[in-house]
């Protein structure tokens, strides 16, 4: 990916969340203008402070070197902000991690694939606080046991000629 098209995803990242009311600035050159190692995003919402490390593909996996996140988690803490990684493939949203969840590979750098992104990561929405995820478990907790054991005892007695419609009505009720 080109250092333009990087430059252009990390000012779209910038104005979304700038939109989203938070207050938002982007290290310009991080990394190469100074000799500290900056995050390529600063952001807060009065309530929420993210120090964010932007990195962006056409489709093939992101990585970062080990140096990278250390360096994004050393000044996140400094700063009093919570380290992100944020990634964004080409036709795909923003998704965000913590460093610490992210797959480390034999070499000791840090890689985020695609399919990764969209199943594990927090999107957009989520990250700036306007919906929340919910998993296909979560929603089974959550579902229906099924009819009500009484409800079913009316309607077979309806059913089995036991009791009329009219007394299974008012039972109901």
């Amino acid at each position: 990916m080109s250092q333009a098209k990087g430059d252009r995803r990390e000012r779209e990242l910038v104005n979304a969340l700038d939109e989203a009311g938070f207050a938002v600035m982007r290290a310009p050159a991080s990394g190469s203008a100074t000799e500290r190692e900056l995050p390529d995003v600063l952001a807060g919402d009065g309530e929420q402070f993210y120090a964010i490390e932007a990195k962006s593909s056409s489709g093939d996996p992101i990585y970062l070197t080990g140096e990278e996140v250390e360096a994004l988690i050393y000044f996140a803490r400094n700063f009093g902000a919570k380290p992100r990684i944020g990634v964004r493939f080409d036709r795909e949203d923003w998704y965000f991690f913590h460093p610490g969840d992210l797959y480390v590979t034999d070499g000791g750098n840090y890689r985020v694939k695609k399919e990764t992104a969209i199943a594990d990561g927090t999107d957009f929405a989520e990250f700036v606080g306007e919906s929340e995820k919910v998993t296909l478990e979560e929603v089974g907790d959550d579902a229906d046991d099924g009819p009500d054991e009484d409800v079913l005892r009316v309607l077979n007695a309806v059913e089995q000629g036991v009791m009329d419609v009219e007394e299974a009505a008012e039972i109901l009720e």
